[in-house]
């Protein structure tokens, strides 16, 4: 109530509702928890399914401008209105049900209360179906002798998709002008026979029954006839679907036409009924009444029949069946407008064919018996019944409906407009206006179609290269189609009405409606782009997709558009590159940019979203995209210049590596080895994607210094090319380092002879390569743990005597110097030695220069020294070096190492004896020209100078002893 201080609480008849096409239909809303006053207003709106975001607004209890102009019209007329069932309740009513009107319903109620409080609005949806239900029975005149039995066949279909039930029932309309009907026997939705109040006996008892069949057939029985139940009868069906509130509603009902029975009493010599197939008629249609005498044996009696208007005769037919007109009829039976003619002893017929307005009146049958022929002295019984007919003017049955399947459109759209006229039966001629909405004081004629089809149109329409070719057709027998084919803006907006003329025996009758459009120019469109990927981050080989969400007044299904996608490369090169153009009608444009997206890009539209898909994402991928979308005006093609333009913001997307999973073995290890002997260093991987390659680069960590940088002696790539590092890239060095894949997770570096310049710590790093779309890629990268590499002495040995002196000498550059390293004591007879040089600069790296083989072979591992580096051995164990031409970059730390080698035996490889390390010898380089003195003593010029120099500096003394006294004195 009013008083109530709740929750305000909108509840609206609840959805999905179905219902036909032309029905009457209603829905309910009511509100509760109000405050203010006990009457609230209500206000009705639809989301139609073309624009589900948008309100069109329909009616409203309070505000009379509400309604939007689609539903201007049927407001007015009260095609669409509201009954308000109390206070806090109402019915919305939309009279004649049409396609247009399914949608989302939504009833608001405007606030009363002192705060918001609850819900002011509730919505429901409304979906129109089509009218399927059928019934047919033939119309006859039946006549039974009281008692006798009587069967009636009522033909019901129905092709509804939706689940419904029928109800099929019998009912009697005692005479000819009655409306009220009286049931007789229904089946109903629920499939249980009820009979009407004065047949439930009978039906109880068994003498009236209602059968089906057959799938569409119901049977009407009745076992004894009695004269109450003389009368027309007629089948009634209905369609019933059960709503979502469990409340079952008849959304159809259909009647069939009439069949007369007359029933003849027992205790009554003689009956007359009367009846017309069609007692309302407009001029020009055909009156038919039919007379039917009851009577027992009436085939051989005699009667004579009376046609009567409003008292007065029209015509007879004596007991032999010859027709008299009265004279002031005779003209129009001679031109075969009237017709009366007895069809049997009991059944007699008057025709009136194109009837006029002064057929108007009651009509009367009047029957009299006579015992012979021609003795009408003998009339023993005179009956008579009437009945009422009522006959319009031309026009007077005709009903206009105008509306629109193009209520809103975009300019260049089509607009569509149908004019239904139905009751008429005579030639019509049917004209179209427009009435602007910037003028509304001004109808504009449209074109107009005559009796015979001819059509004219309005001076403003005959070019066609302005709105397109215009159509007016006659659908169907009362329906005229106008479609205009390309609106040009908000002008051709506004009402359009259509006026239709009846025409019959020089009489015309006219009926115009109209109704509303609404054209929208490209300037209120409303458009705006947005692009957006769920990812903005991909991997190599995976699937991205970018959506270019259009938001505007309409749908990309109503408008042609075309989409423009635009890609800015990673790093950017200034501008935007053409992908690809995608034009209204669905043909693709590639652009140049990126040719190979053609064969892996997928593009696609959806409701106002266009999207591209590219698979297998690459390198070349990486980059920043947007979308551009063009709308044109719809029947325009071929295109020209676009209507409206919008560029999406910018999206960008990064395309990444797949995550590395490379696992390899990192513990530390160590191998000792005799000199001179074979040995592996092991490299494997743990873990690793199946479809993986490798590449595998070997590195050294000599033993000094400490922070000595690793030396990289050799890489396999993942392509198996081989490619040492410059401290081993000596054909010997190359000869004795190998890489070897043993299995598919193992690889070894193979050391041959190894010697003790080979110590120190080794160690892999494998890189991870896999194809991915268009190339190889590395992945990542894993170091191995370190393997120690020692030399084991054999037990017994003796110490080398090589020289530990250190010491530390300079050398001009240009000059050679001698560095020496010399072993003392004997030398045993089996045994050889070798020697090897090496230079550690200031960075701490120590780098061999040159090795004396044991079978005096000389290697030198670096080939810039070679040519000034010359090994003297003027005695045994001298193993001194000589460096020629000695340069700046030459100083250094030099040491030798000397090494006894032993062969066990004859055949077999040699072993490592002993080792020994020399003293270290500071190298430090001088300048040709070692001081700056010697260099200025050395130019001439500058010694005559120096000679002259005393006598200069006595000459400038006396020059300002002069100058003192000469001052003083003044």
């Amino acid at each position: 109530s009013g008083l109530s201080t709740g929750q305000r609480m909108v509840t609206v008849q609840k959805g999905p509702l179905y219902r036909v096409r032309g029905s009457h239909v209603t829905l309910w809303c009511k509100v509760s928890g109000y405050q203010g006053p006990s009457e609230q207003n209500f206000q009705w709106s639809i989301y139609l399914p073309s624009a589900p975001e948008r309100e069109v607004q329909i009616v409203s209890t309070v505000d009379p401008s509400f309604p939007y102009a689609i539903y201007t019209q049927r407001v007015r007329s009260r095609g669409i209105y509201v009954e308000r069932v109390q206070g806090d309740a109402v019915l919305l009513h939309i009279t004649e049900l049409q396609d247009r009107d399914a949608g989302e319903y939504e009833c608001h109620t405007p606030n009363t209360d002192e705060r918001y409080f609850g819900s002011y609005s509730a919505k429901t949806t409304l979906l129109v179906i089509a009218d399927t239900l059928s019934a047919s029975m033939v119309p006859r005149v039946l006549t039974r002798a009281e008692g006798e039995a009587v069967e009636l066949i009522c033909e019901v279909s129905k092709s509804t998709i939706q689940h419904t039930h029928l109800s099929v029932g019998w009912y009697r309309l005692q005479g000819a002008g009655e409306s009220h009907a009286e049931e007789v026997l229904t089946i109903s939705k629920d499939f249980v026979l009820r009979p009407g109040s004065s047949y439930t006996q009978r039906f109880l008892m068994g003498d009236v029954r209602l059968n089906k069949v057959g799938n569409t057939t119901y049977k009407l029985f009745i076992g004894g006839v009695e004269p109450s139940d003389q009368g027309q009868l007629y089948c009634e069906a209905a369609e019933w679907i059960e709503d979502p509130d469990e409340t079952w509603k008849d959304i159809s009902r259909k009647q069939t036409g009439r069949t007369s029975l007359v029933v003849m009493s027992q205790g009554r010599d003689l009956s007359v009924d009367i009846a017309a197939a069609e007692s309302s008629l407009s001029e020009g249609d055909t009156l038919q009444l039919i007379c039917t005498v009851g009577a027992e044996k009436s085939s051989i009696r005699h009667f004579q029949v009376l046609w009567f208007l409003n008292g007065m005769e029209v015509a007879r037919v004596d007991p032999h069946g010859v027709l008299i007109w009265e004279e002031e009829h005779e003209e129009r039976a001679k031109l075969g407008q009237l017709r009366a003619f007895k069809q049997s002893n009991a059944v007699y017929f008057l025709t009136i064919y194109e009837v006029r307005l002064e057929d108007n009146g009651t009509y009367h049958c009047s029957v009299s018996e006579v015992k012979t022929p021609g003795d009408f002295h003998s009339i023993q019984t005179n009956l008579s019944l009437s009945i009422q007919v009522n006959v319009k003017p031309v026009g007077y049955h005709m009903h206009l409906s105008v509306s629109t399947s193009t209520p809103e459109v975009m300019a260049g759209d089509a607009l569509i407009l149908l004019c239904e006229v139905r009751g008429v039966t005579s030639p019509v001629s049917v004209q179209w206006w427009h009435l602007p909405p910037q003028d509304l004081g001004h109808r504009v004629p449209v074109a107009a179609m005559e009796q015979d089809g001819t059509l004219n149109l309005g001076s403003a329409y005959q070019d066609g290269g302005i709105r397109g070719n215009l159509r007016l057709e006659r659908a169907s027998s009362n329906t005229f189609t106008l479609v205009i084919p390309n609106t040009l803006d908000e002008g051709d907006g506004g009402q359009y009405g259509c006026q239709v003329t009846e025409w019959s025996q020089g009489q015309s009758w006219t009926k115009e409606g109209e109704t509303t459009v609404m054209v929208t120019s490209m300037a209120g469109l409303g458009l705006h782009v947005t692009l957006r990927s769920r990812i903005a981050t991909v991997t190599y080989g995976q699937s991205f997709e970018l959506i270019c969400q259009v938001s505007a007044n309409y749908t990309l299904d109503e408008v042609p558009v075309s989409v423009r996608w635009l890609y800015q490369p990673s790093p950017p090169t200034g501008h935007n590159l053409e992908l690809v153009r995608v034009f209204p009608g669905g043909t693709m444009a590639w652009g140049t940019a990126q040719p190979h997206l053609q064969g892996k890009a997928q593009l696609m539209k959806a409701y106002n979203s266009f999207r591209l898909r590219i698979h297998n994402a690459a390198a070349a991928d990486q980059g920043t995209y947007q979308c551009e979308v063009e709308v044109w005006r719809r029947n325009t093609l071929p295109l020209g210049q676009a209507a409206a333009t919008v560029m999406s913001n910018a999206v960008g997307i990064k395309v990444v590596l797949p995550e590395s999973k490379l696992q390899v073995a990192a513990q530390e290890s160590s191998v000792e080895i005799a000199g001179g002997a074979d040995t592996a260093i092991e490299c494997r991987i743990v873990f690793a994607q199946n479809n993986s390659h490798f590449a595998v680069t070997w590195y050294l960590l000599p033993p000094h210094p400490a922070n000595a940088t690793p030396l990289q002696i050799i890489r396999a790539s993942y392509r198996s090319v081989l490619e040492y590092g410059a401290e081993f890239s000596s054909p010997a060095q190359q000869s004795r380092f190998l890489s070897l894949r043993v299995s598919s997770n193992v690889f070894w570096l193979r050391i041959l002879s190894a010697n003790p310049r080979d110590q120190g710590r080794y160690y892999c790093v494998v890189e991870e390569w896999l194809w991915l779309v268009d190339n190889w890629y590395k992945l990542g990268e894993r170091a191995s743990g370190r393997t120690t590499l020692e030399f084991q002495l054999p037990g017994e040995q003796h110490e080398l005597q090589l020289e530990k002196t250190n010491l530390s000498i300079s050398a001009r550059e240009g000059e050679e110097v001698t560095l020496h390293c010399l072993l003392h004591g004997a030398q045993l007879p089996t045994t050889h030695l070798s020697a090897t040089w090496f230079r550690e600069k200031e960075s701490g790296y120590i780098r061999p220069l040159l090795t004396l083989h044991r079978d005096g072979a000389i290697e030198y591992p670096g080939d810039s020294l070679a040519g000034r580096l010359h090994l003297r051995r003027p005695a045994a164990g001298d193993f001194s070096l000589t460096l020629h031409e000695v340069e700046k970059d030459d100083a250094g730390l030099y040491h030798c190492q000397v090494q006894e080698w032993q062969q066990q035996s004859e055949g077999k490889k040699w072993a490592l004896q002993a080792l020994a390390h020399s003293g270290y010898t500071q190298l430090t380089t001088i300048p040709a020209e070692s001081t700056v003195l010697s260099r200025i003593c050395s130019s001439p010029p500058l010694l005559n100078f120096i000679l002259y120099l005393p006598l200069v500096l006595i000459l400038l003394l006396a020059l300002a002893v002069f100058c003192w006294y000469f001052k003083s004195r003044k």
